[in-house]
């Protein structure tokens, strides 16, 4: 990985404006990524050849920015086909198979608490503030499998500076829709719903921290978390939040479902730590998706340079 310095945003294309000023992304929910909506992003430049053949299906694209991996991205049917998203079912396939009940269109995300700016905004009004930026990250499961997915969206710390959030705010807390009917697995109380997870504010304002609404330069899938997930490379996949409806700043830590469903097994922070092993998952090492041999586990995920200032002061075996 490159160093952080933040690269400029530019004003969205023109493009793209019209994109979204004709209601294009109005029955995004309802499409597959390969026949779905394009959308317009900030990264221009020539094309590579994708490095994998596993990534067919995915359009070329330049992932050469400074928050890239240089890893082969997972083929497009991982992606979008071996998910943990319980709220459509607790087997890796039943994302893909159910998914397809939600409605993302219309939409709408609830932002308050300790905020400067509280309000109900659409999602198409909320994606319009910003530049779509390409990202190619690296995910890990606490699992102990992996992905490399090329992400699409705009760094959450452009939000919270456009809310401005309050002098008292220390936390940022997501919850997910939890509706029974759209999801079959809401019905099972495998989980306390809705789905909820938190980040320390200066976790939020990282730049790698990003707000997703596309995937390989296509509308977000609803099994990957349309219309609107968290991307939190340098922590375990659980983290990353599917389906935002609400926003809330708090100057408490907030409750996290997977924290407070298993406290002993599941942090608050959840930082991948090849170190600190799961009850049931060594995370020493990990598995891609595609691939049959296993691979060392890097501290952070591979993002130690951008992050591991964060928790200096923290001990992360205590604090996992």
């Amino acid at each position: 990985m490159t160093p952080t310095d933040k690269p400029q945003s530019p004003a969205a294309s023109p493009a793209r404006r019209e994109f979204l000023r004709q209601g294009g992304l109005a029955a995004a929910g309802a499409l597959v990524l390969a026949g779905g909506l394009t959308l317009v992003s900030r990264r221009p430049g020539a094309a590579r050849t994708p490095a994998a053949a596993g990534t067919q299906g995915l359009p070329a694209r330049a992932y050469t920015g400074p928050y890239d991996t240089t890893e082969p991205m997972s083929a497009l049917s991982d992606i979008t086909g071996y998910n943990n998203y319980y709220e459509f079912g607790l087997d890796k396939a039943d994302p893909a198979r159910n998914a397809g009940l939600l409605k993302t269109r219309p939409w709408t995300v609830q932002i308050g608490g300790l905020v400067r700016k509280q309000q109900t905004i659409d999602i198409d009004t909320l994606q319009s503030w910003f530049p779509l930026e390409d990202r190619l990250y690296r995910m890990r499961c606490v699992e102990g499998w992996s992905l490399v997915i090329p992400w699409m969206g705009f760094p959450l710390a452009a939000l919270l500076r456009r809310i401005e959030p309050g002098s008292g705010a220390k936390y940022i807390q997501f919850t997910s829709l939890a509706d029974p009917v759209q999801m079959p697995g809401v019905r099972d109380p495998v989980l306390d719903w809705p789905y909820t997870e938190a980040l320390r504010l200066d976790e939020a304002m990282n730049p790698l921290t990003l707000l997703a609404v596309g995937l390989g330069g296509k509308v977000l899938p609803n099994q990957n978390g349309a219309p609107l997930r968290l991307v939190v490379p340098w922590k375990y996949g659980f983290k990353n939040i599917k389906a935002i409806t609400h926003i809330t700043l708090t100057a408490e830590q907030p409750r996290t479902t997977w924290s407070a469903a298993a406290p002993g097994e599941y942090g608050f922070y959840a930082n991948v730590n090849p170190a600190v092993d799961h009850p049931r998952w060594s995370q020493a090492s990990e598995r891609r998706i595609g691939e049959l041999s296993r691979r060392p586990t890097l501290p952070f995920n591979g993002y130690s340079e951008q992050v591991a200032g964060l928790y200096s002061r923290l001990d992360l075996r205590r604090n996992f």
